[in-house]
């Protein structure tokens, strides 16, 4: 058995039961199985985490296996992404297998149902299927051809197997109970026609199996002891087990479907239709876009693997579905890249301070900690010089009592150096501020042991030298929908949610020491959160991502 931990999730607690129940620990198999049609989101990784997690804690397999059965929709460029999603995260696949692998098979075991009776070729259309399958309070009706003889429908799934039908003209059915009060078992669709070129077997296969006959007959040929799905599948059961009925030998290697409540997620949405339409119609710069749910747009964003890992521990398993607040997932990322990420200087929104009294002429390298509150992070020089950049909003010509930055008369300290004091300051025709004067005490460098160095003034404010600072590109990312459930609303479209400021692009001024900073690099910007170094990035200009921020901005909005 597993290690004893302080709380199992009710998963856990299912397998728990069935090793004490005399299942063999060499027996657990476990296995993720996305489709290949669309990139993964931070619904996924709940899955993800939940089913490796399962396999690291009791020294299991688990297989990566592609449902790949509708190639209308499936792309080689998903499969690679899905692969590297789960690679960042940290995850390893015993097996890579795809439902492809198991077509013939699966052909196989859908002849053996129509020599047994318990499957026929139907030539309804699909909306006639759908009517006659009836509601869930009131039983469908047979099809007209359900009792066709096994030769016309052996004859005839050969002939779906030979492309002499167009698509949708005829479908392979399961023959189950047309009154069964799950509707799941009225007759269900094993195989469909699909003229469309696999990115696998290429044009081998013109029909193509249903999820649910796919499902459980591939976990069946795996040997998965468990089969984990979300909580929409649980009325899929039924079904799955019939499945495993009529093609199962050997109950001891029979696997089980046990369902959780899939992972939802505050101002976003979950659907891969519905982000594959953000992606076509421009709303988004792709899948990886930093404002999307996607594990690569989350990635590309800064969020790290340590962080979503940790937020799919603390969210939990749900037997009931929910909906997560998207705080919690920023918390975890505030969470981590406070202990990893250094601490630097950074303008985002500058105005230029003049230090009168500082010698013109003068330069000095100031010695600054990546991180004053951690060991180990080390340090670096920032250059320092008679005229700096502030925040704009660092700066008031009065103010109250409350108001702890520069105002005129009033001292406050910078970071790592002087405590400078405002004198006066520069307008335009407008009234505008354009630039502040200050005197420095020239006693009252940080760290320089002197007694003007331990004066204490309440506030401290990040700044960057103008001759030194490097120019670069900050995309200030905020939440895509303004709406907490923007798909949840029966006589809107989600679209009329899009939040329209998601995205901000600035210019911003950071310390010199970044000009070095690698793609994929984590920063602090002193005061203003959490930023990493964008794909498009280049040695001729620096792009930022705000991961992040260190406050939530959206308290005060809601």
């Amino acid at each position: 058995m597993a290690e004893e931990k302080t709380s199992l999730n009710f998963i856990e607690h299912i397998i728990e039961e069935d090793l004490a129940n005399g299942l063999s620990n060499d027996t657990l198999r476990f296995r993720f199985p996305p489709e290949p049609n669309g990139y993964l989101h931070i619904g996924h990784a709940a899955s993800i985490c939940l089913n490796f997690g399962l396999g690291e804690r009791y020294n299991a397999p688990v297989n990566l296996r592609f449902d790949d059965t509708n190639p209308a929709k499936e792309e080689q460029e998903y499969v690679d992404a899905i692969k590297k999603d789960i690679k960042w995260l940290g995850f390893k696949w015993a097996n890579e297998r795809y439902s492809s692998d198991y077509f013939e098979q699966l052909y196989s075991w859908a002849i053996k149902l129509i020599k047994e009776g318990k499957a026929y070729v139907d030539e309804q259309s699909s909306e006639e299927i759908r009517q006659q399958k009836g509601t869930p309070t009131s039983a469908g009706t047979d099809s007209p051809y359900r009792n066709r003889t096994i030769e016309e429908n052996l004859s005839l799934f050969e002939k779906m197997k030979n492309g002499e039908f167009d698509e949708g003209a005829c479908v392979l059915r399961a023959k189950i109970d047309m009154s069964h009060n799950n509707m799941h078992m009225r007759d269900p669709i094993m195989y469909r026609v699909l003229k469309k070129s696999h990115h696998r077997t290429g044009d081998d296969w013109c029909i193509y199996p249903m999820y649910d006959w796919t499902h459980g007959e591939s976990d069946y040929i795996e040997q998965i002891s468990h089969s984990i799905c979300t909580l929409e599948f649980k009325s899929h059961r039924e079904l799955y087990d019939w499945y495993l009925d009529q093609v199962v030998e050997n109950d001891k290697l029979r696997p089980k479907q046990r369902e959780f409540a899939r992972r939802n997620l505050s101002y976003t949405v979950m659907s891969k239709r519905k982000l594959l339409q953000l992606v076509e119609n421009g709303t988004v710069n792709g899948w990886d876009d930093p404002r999307m749910p996607t594990i690569s747009g989350l990635r590309r964003r800064g969020y790290t693997p340590e962080s979503i890992r940790n937020f799919s521990d603390v969210s939990g398993i749900s037997k009931r579905d929910n909906v997560t607040d998207v705080a919690l997932l920023e918390f975890c990322i505030k969470d981590h890249l406070n202990k990893t990420a250094p601490r630097v200087l950074a303008v985002l929104d500058p105005i230029k301070v003049v230090i009168t009294n500082y010698p013109e002429d003068k330069e000095e390298l100031l010695d600054a900690n990546y991180n004053d509150y951690a060991e180990g992070f080390g340090s670096r020089n920032v250059p320092f010089s008679r005229e700096i950049y502030i925040e704009k909003e660092d700066f008031r010509e009065e103010a109250n009592k409350k108001f702890f930055r520069l105002k005129l008369g009033k001292e406050v300290r910078l970071k790592n150096a002087y405590i400078i004091k405002a004198e006066s300051c520069l307008k335009d025709e407008n009234g505008n501020i354009t630039e502040i004067h200050c005197t420095y005490d020239e006693d009252s460098l940080s760290g320089s042991g002197t007694e003007a160095s331990k004066r204490k003034v309440k506030g401290t404010l990040h700044w960057v030298s103008v001759k030194h600072a490097v120019e670069s590109e900050v995309r200030v990312y905020d939440r895509l929908f303004s709406d907490e459930a923007p798909d949840n609303h029966k006589d809107k479209d989600f679209m009329e949610f899009v939040n329209p400021n998601s995205l901000e692009i600035i210019t911003a001024f950071v310390e010199p020491s970044l000009a070095s900073a690698k793609k994929g690099d984590k920063f602090q910007f002193q005061r203003k959160g959490y930023f990493c170094v964008d794909d498009d990035s280049s040695e001729q200009k620096l792009v930022f991502n705000r991961t992040v921020p260190l406050r939530d901005s959206w308290t005060k909005k809601e």
